[in-house]
């Protein structure tokens, strides 16, 4: 609270509220109808109480990274929101997603798939749990993530890492090619 009246009173905290927090996904797909499984991530999204659609970036089309040698390139985009859901909740939300679109979950932790939905940030939020980390531990290094991130947030930051400007310089574009052609609907 920033009020220099010191009898202020910060009616969020004494109604229960939570405060909005930024909460960032990559999404991504390689196999199938690529296009229209981000549509669907993009709508689950939506359809999700409590998380409130800022943007959506464009649609890139960018080279797979590790998997495979023949892995198909992906089509990738990143959501902004705002949620007051906790990140665990998140992090169910983006399995459910995937789920839902047939993720298959095997051996190879880059190899194609149907729908890939990360939790990048929420908030300030630094975790290092088994199954959640925050910011994702790649996110900085990931072009296919900073690009249509920047594109949407130019001022943008990963906690403890630095602002996706100087991220996106540092990780450099090869392999992300925008395609205008590829339009998602922002409900």
């Amino acid at each position: 609270m920033t009020s220099p009246n010191p009898n202020a009173i910060d009616t969020d905290t004494l109604s229960g509220m939570k405060p909005l927090r930024k909460v960032v996904y990559s999404i991504g797909s390689n196999l199938g109808d690529r296009l229209q499984n981000l549509q669907g991530a993009v709508d689950a999204l939506s359809d999700t109480p409590d998380i409130i659609l800022v943007d959506v970036s464009s649609v890139y089309e960018t080279d797979a990274v590790g998997g495979p040698v023949d892995n198909p390139p992906f089509l990738n985009l990143v959501v902004v929101a705002e949620t007051t859901l906790e990140p665990r909740t998140l992090l169910e939300r983006a399995a459910a997603i995937e789920d839902a679109y047939g993720r298959v979950r095997d051996l190879d932790r880059w190899g194609p798939r149907t729908l890939d939905v990360d939790l990048i940030v929420v908030g300030g939020a630094e975790l290092d749990q088994p199954d959640l980390k925050l910011p994702h531990p790649l996110a900085h290094e990931r072009g296919f993530v900073l690009v249509p991130w920047f594109e949407i947030d130019p001022t943008g930051q990963i906690p403890g890492r630095g602002s996706v400007a100087d991220l996106v310089a540092a990780a450099g574009t090869a392999g992300v090619q925008r395609r205008a052609d590829l339009v998602i609907e922002n409900s």
